[in-house]
C-alpha cells in the first residue's frame, strides 16, 4: 500500500476528524455522512433512566441500547437535540428503519468495534476532541497559550494523533504512541496493516501483559530504555500465533527522562534513511508530550483552585464556579479517594500517581455522563461537581448509581470509595455538601464494611458516633464506669470479659448464638457473662446500662480487640 501524504493541520474536533483517527479500528459508520466539520461539543454516555441535557453536537455513547424500537427513539430524540452522531455495539444492522431513522433525525450511526470497552472509548474521543490543553484552559478563563494556531513542527500543539499520522506517513507503516506504561496515548491508521496483537492493544489503549512478558523476555524494554537509537525487535521463536510481525521502537526522551515510546509495525528492518526518520520523529514526540503533560498539570493546578475556592465557599466562590461553567445550576456533589484513611499522607510519589490516575478516570467518567462537569484532586481527594436538571429528592440516588457505574467500570485494580453529598443550589449549600460528603467519606475510609458508595442518610450515625469520639478524644477522656473495670480485669487476667460482654450485646442477649461466635461452650459463655455482672457491678437487664456500655463500645471500639482473636475448634489440630 503506498504511503499517504502527510496531513496538515485539520480540524480537532469534527465527526470527521473522529473518523479519519479512530475509524477502521474502533469506530465504523454504520449508516449516516461521516464527512461533517462542525464542532463535537462533547461525549455524553446516554442513561435511558435519567437522559442527560446534551451540550451542543454531543456525540452521544448508546451503551446498553440494541432494541431497534429503542434505538429509532433515541435517534429521533437526539436529532431534536442536535447530537452530532450515536455509537452503539457492533454489529449494528443497518436495516431500513435505522437508516429512515438516522436520515430523520439528521443523527450518524457509529459502531464500536466488539472488544472495546466503552471507557477506553470516552478516555480516547476526550484526547482526540480536547483542543490542546491550554486550550482546555481557555474554557477556564485563561485563554491564550494553547489556541488552534499554536503548533509544533507544523502540527497542532499537543495533538498527538495528527503527530501520529505524520510519523506513519514518514515510515510507511502503522504506529502507535505509548508512555512508559505502554498504555496507547495515540494510533494512526492503517492498523489493519498489522498483525492482531496490534489491534488488540489498540482495543484495550494498553499493551496486553502476555505481551509486555514477551517483550520483557527479549529484553526490549531494558534495550529501549538504554538507547535513542530505534531498535528492531522480531518476535520470532517467542512469538504466538498472533504476535507475528516486527517492531520498530524508538525511546521518546527529554534529557535524561524517558516519557514513551514510538512503536512501528513493519514486515522488515527500516532503511537507513527512515531509522533515521525516526530517531527524528521522536524529538519532535517527546515536545508535543511535553506540551500535554505541562498543559495537563497547569490545567489541573487551575481547576482544582477554581473547585477548591467553590467547595470551600469562599469570597471568590462565584467567579470559581463561573469559570468552570456550573453557574446558576443545581449541582451534585461528590467525593472519592482511596479507602485507606491514612492514604493521602505523606509525599509517595507512586501513591501520589494513582491516586491522580483514579481522579483523571474519575473526572472522564462523570463529563461523559454529566457533560457539564468539573473534577479535581484537592487535599487526596477527587471533588466532582455536576450539572443537575432532575427532581431534587432524585439526585442523591442519580449520584450514588453514577458512583457506583464508576467503581465496577475500574474494578478493584483501583479501589476507592465514593461519598455523595446532597443537591446544591447555592454557594452556601456547596460548601454544605462538600462538609457532608466529607463526613460519609470519613465513614467510608474507616469502616470497610459501610460499603464503597454511601450517602449521609446511609451512614449517619456511624458519622455521628465519629464526630463524638472526635470530641471525647480531644478532651483527654478515657472510658470509665463498668467498662474500664471489665477492661482492667481484662488487662491482668486475660479473662476477656469486654469480648463476652461485645458478643452478648451484639446477639440481642442469645447465649447460644454468642459463645458461638466467640466459640466457646454455652456454659463457659454463662460463666464469663456471670463475671461480667460481678467484676463490672453491671446490671445487664437496666436498659440505660446497656445503652451506656454500647456507646463505650463504639468509642473505644479496640477495648474488645485488646485481647487474642479466638480460634475457631476446627482449625485446632
Amino acid at each position: 500500500m503506498s504511503s499517504s501524504p502527510a496531513p496538515g493541520p485539520r480540524a480537532r474536533a469534527s465527526l470527521a476528524r473522529v473518523m479519519d483517527d479512530l475509524g477502521s479500528t474502533l469506530l465504523e459508520l454504520v449508516h449516516g455522512d461521516r464527512q461533517r466539520e462542525e464542532a463535537i461539543g462533547g461525549v455524553v454516555i446516554h442513561d435511558p433512566l435519567d437522559a442527560p441535557v446534551l451540550p451542543p453536537r454531543a456525540l452521544v455513547l448508546g451503551i446498553g441500547v440494541e432494541d431497534p424500537a429503542a434505538v429509532a427513539d433515541l435517534l429521533a430524540d437526539l436529532g431534536r437535540q442536535g447530537a452530532a452522531a450515536l455509537v452503539l455495539r457492533a454489529p449494528v444492522a443497518a436495516t431500513a428503519e435505522l437508516r429512515a431513522a438516522s436520515d430523520a433525525a439528521g443523527v450518524p450511526v457509529l459502531g464500536l468495534s466488539r472488544g472495546t470497552p466503552w471507557t477506553h472509548l470516552a478516555a480516547m474521543l476526550r484526547s482526540l476532541l480536547v483542543d490542546g490543553a491550554a486550550g482546555g484552559l481557555g474554557g477556564l478563563g485563561l485563554g491564550g497559550a494553547g489556541s488552534e494556531s499554536e503548533s509544533l513542527g507544523g502540527l497542532p500543539s499537543g495533538d498527538l494523533f495528527a503527530v501520529a499520522n505524520a510519523v506513519a506517513s514518514l515510515l510507511d507503516a502503522p504506529i502507535t504512541i505509548e508512555d512508559r506504561s505502554s498504555r496507547v496515548l495515540a494510533f494512526s491508521g492503517r492498523q489493519e496493516e498489522a498483525d492482531p496483537s496490534r489491534v488488540e492493544t489498540i482495543l484495550g489503549r494498553q499493551v496486553p501483559e502476555r505481551y509486555s512478558r514477551i517483550l520483557s523476555e527479549l529484553g526490549v524494554f531494558r534495550e529501549l530504555h538504554r538507547s535513542d537509537q530505534p531498535i528492531f525487535v522480531d518476535p520470532g521463536a517467542a512469538a504466538d500465533d498472533v504476535f507475528v510481525m516486527p517492531r520498530v521502537a524508538v525511546a521518546v526522551r527529554a534529557g535524561e527522562e524517558v516519557l514513551g515510546s514510538i512503536w512501528a509495525a513493519v514486515p522488515a528492518p527500516l532503511s537507513p534513511e527512515r531509522t533515521e526518520a525516526l530517531r527524528e520523529a521522536a524529538k519532535l514526540v517527546a515536545l508535543h508530550l511535553l506540551r500535554v503533560r505541562a498543559g495537563s498539570d497547569v490545567e489541573r493546578r487551575v481547576r482544582a483552585d477554581l473547585l477548591g475556592a467553590v467547595i470551600e465557599g469562599g469570597p471568590g466562590a462565584r467567579e470559581a464556579l463561573e469559570r468552570l461553567g456550573l453557574a446558576d445550576t443545581p449541582l451534585l456533589v461528590l467525593a472519592l479517594a482511596v479507602p485507606d484513611p491514612d492514604a493521602g499522607a505523606g509525599d509517595d510519589p507512586l501513591l501520589a500517581h494513582e491516586r491522580q490516575r483514579l481522579a483523571d478516570a474519575f473526572a472522564v467518567h462523570l463529563g461523559a455522563v454529566h457533560p457539564r462537569s468539573a473534577t479535581a484532586l484537592v487535599g487526596g481527594v477527587a471533588y466532582g461537581l455536576a450539572a443537575y436538571a432532575g427532581p431534587a429528592e432524585e439526585g442523591e440516588p442519580r449520584a450514588a448509581r453514577v458512583a457506583t457505574d464508576f467503581l465496577e467500570r475500574i474494578g478493584e485494580r483501583l479501589p476507592a470509595v465514593v461519598a455523595v453529598g446532597p443537591v446544591a443550589t447555592s454557594l452556601t449549600e456547596i460548601a454544605r455538601a462538600r462538609e457532608t460528603a466529607d463526613r460519609v467519606l470519613r465513614v467510608l475510609r474507616d469502616n470497610p464494611a459501610a460499603g464503597p458508595v454511601a450517602r449521609l442518610v446511609d451512614v449517619q450515625t456511624d458519622s455521628l458516633l465519629l464526630e463524638l469520639r472526635d470530641r471525647v478524644l480531644a478532651r483527654g477522656e478515657s472510658v470509665a464506669g463498668p467498662l474500664a473495670r471489665l477492661a482492667a480485669y481484662d488487662h491482668e487476667h486475660d479473662g476477656r470479659l469486654v469480648a463476652t460482654l461485645q458478643a452478648w450485646l451484639d446477639a440481642f442477649g442469645d447465649v447460644n448464638r454468642a459463645a458461638e461466635a466467640l466459640y466457646v461452650h454455652p456454659n463457659t459463655f454463662r460463666y464469663r457473662l456471670r463475671r461480667v455482672r460481678e467484676v463490672g457491678g453491671l446490671d445487664l437487664l437496666d436498659p440505660a446500662q446497656r445503652f451506656a456500655v454500647q456507646l463505650q463500645l463504639r468509642l473505644w471500639p479496640g477495648l474488645a480487640a485488646d485481647t487474642p482473636t479466638p480460634t475457631p475448634p476446627s482449625q485446632h489440630l
